[in-house]
């Protein structure tokens, strides 16, 4: 006979655990079974999100390494100067792809970008296009068992920069490499966010609850991000653009059928501005931009649409 002992009955009780998910921050809800979305331009929107981000040279990498930031010992001016390509070269690049398809962008900016590049900032205002909220550098990043005062103080400063070198209410947020803690949701709700696009578990927006308020969770791809698929992964630029289109061409069938869907696009412009890949994110562009059916919105005005379209409360 074992003499090993069974799990005593608390091992298995769990006061979280429900139907669906084992928390609260939203209801269990199948994309397929909720209320369609009906966008008013189009079948499929299309979100392209670039991101402009700074990366300290003395990174600290505490409690991790950011994805994309420095992997050989101080300086590494190899990939600190190629970080800084984007906001040198590689954007004005991207932007006029984006302006020659039409394409209407979001950028998440970092804090401490929009204070270092008043250059960058001023062409932004004169674009008019939406800014959200990135952290405050790349190597600040919001985690489990962080102090919630100093989390607090960087989403405050985040976002009070922001503002003032916009012009603009920020609504948005993404944080640093998608990671976030316990009190990030609640903490975003007390200043003034609307939704963040950490949570890549649906394509389309949803209803999050939070300790402070509720927001909305805006699913941005990571399996179609430039640096997912061509520094992760290692795939080529002729991939990418293959899987963006696959992708364009699924989503737009599906929300013929199902209702409304999103495209969504990160994108960075140290990989994509580079020389040798922008020809690929024209690519992409002239494809998407070509399908019938297909639109282009920053993600603000995207979810404006889903809340009016969306009558159901979760």
């Amino acid at each position: 006979m074992s003499d090993k002992k069974s799990l005593s009955p608390e091992h298995l009780e769990y006061p979280e655990r429900h139907y669906g998910m084992d928390h609260r921050h939203y209801d269990w809800e199948m994309l397929t079974e909720r209320e369609p979305v009906q966008w008013q331009q189009g079948d499929l929107a299309l979100w392209v999100n670039v991101n402009l981000q700074f990366f300290p040279l003395n990174q600290r990498g505490t409690p991790f390494p950011p994805p994309g930031g420095m992997t050989m010992p101080y300086p590494d001016l190899r990939h600190f100067s190629l970080r800084d390509y984007g906001n040198r070269v590689g954007i004005y690049r991207i932007l006029r792809a984006l302006d020659q398809y039409g394409v209407k962008p979001t950028f998440a900016v970092n804090g401490e970008l929009a204070q270092r590049t008043p250059y960058l900032m001023q062409l932004l205002r004169e674009r008019g296009d939406e800014l959200i909220a990135h952290g405050w550098n790349m190597d600040c990043p919001h985690y489990g068992g962080q102090p919630r005062d100093e989390e607090a103080q960087l989403i405050r400063r985040t976002i009070d920069t922001l503002q003032e070198a916009s012009g603009q209410a920020v609504r948005g947020w993404l944080s640093p490499g998608k990671v976030h803690s316990e009190n990030t949701p609640a903490l975003l709700a007390e200043h003034g966010i609307q939704y963040f696009c950490d949570w890549v578990n649906d394509d389309m927006p949803y209803r999050f609850r939070s300790d402070s308020g509720d927001l909305w969770a805006m699913p941005l791809s990571t399996e179609l991000e430039d640096q997912f698929i061509l520094r992760n992964n290692l795939h080529s630029e002729t991939s990418y653009a293959e899987q963006v289109e696959d992708a364009c061409r699924f989503l737009l069938a599906e929300a013929r059928q199902q209702g409304g869907r999103i495209l969504a696009l990160n994108i960075h412009p140290w990989m994509l501005g580079q020389p040798h890949r922008i020809a690929y994110f024209e690519r992409v562009l002239e494809f998407i931009t070509a399908q019938e059916g297909v639109f282009s919105a920053s993600a603000g005005a995207l979810l404006k649409q889903c809340e009016q379209s969306i009558s159901t409360p979760a």
